[in-house]
């Protein structure tokens, strides 16, 4: 029986995308033994209403030179080729019908996780993917019988990924380049190349 080609997607503002974004990513990658992993850009996500982004171009820019060099991460233009609301549950439906002999693992945080049941149609994101990488931090402990009570059939594609504890976010990295402080080794090299030549945050 032919292999199915497993990707992980990974979704996000990436604003900026950061080592802890590679970190990740990577784990992802290993652990669960994906072929890739689909960086997927989105524009304006719901669940951060009236936040300022850096422009979708720079953004994308730096998401490219993040991740040039490793060829099992790919860039996808899925949301940022359509008009929002950008929701997981259309992003997974537009990658099965672009990768119809795919596995679509996705890929969030435990705290995510644990916010699903809000999301929108929760139940047929859970259904249209073949799996849920939650990258579990050292001591968390997802309540999984709550979860299963709100979203049927959601115990069985969990797949926990065992990620280190890295206290990086993209909203500090932001803080730190408005007070010019530094942050040269939380990110690539060539993404704070591009947070100076254009001046960003």
């Amino acid at each position: 029986m032919e292999r199915l080609t497993r990707y992980g997607v990974f979704g996000g503002s990436f604003d900026p995308p950061h080592i802890g974004h590679l970190i990740l990513a990577e784990e992802a990658r290993w652990q669960l033994r994906l072929d890739a992993v689909l960086w997927v850009l989105t524009p304006t996500p719901p669940h951060k209403p009236g936040q300022q982004f850096a422009p979708l171009e720079a953004r994308r820019r730096m998401v490219l030179a993040a991740i040039v060099g490793n060829p099992h991460f790919l860039f996808s233009t899925v949301d940022i080729d359509r008009p929002g609301p950008h929701y997981a549950v259309d992003t997974i439906h537009l990658l099965k019908a672009q990768f119809p002999r795919a596995q679509l693992i996705y890929l969030m945080g435990g705290d995510s996780l644990r916010d699903l049941p809000t999301w929108q149609r929760p139940a047929e994101l859970v259904q249209a993917c073949d799996g849920l990488g939650v990258m579990r931090r050292p001591g968390d402990q997802p309540d999984l019988d709550t979860l299963e009570a709100s979203i049927p059939g959601i115990r069985e594609k969990v797949c926990f990924i065992e990620a280190p504890l890295l206290q990086i976010a993209s909203s500090q990295i932001r803080a730190r380049v408005a007070a010019r402080q530094p942050v040269r080794y939380y990110l690539p090299a060539e993404v704070l190349a591009i947070i100076d030549s254009e001046r960003l945050y």
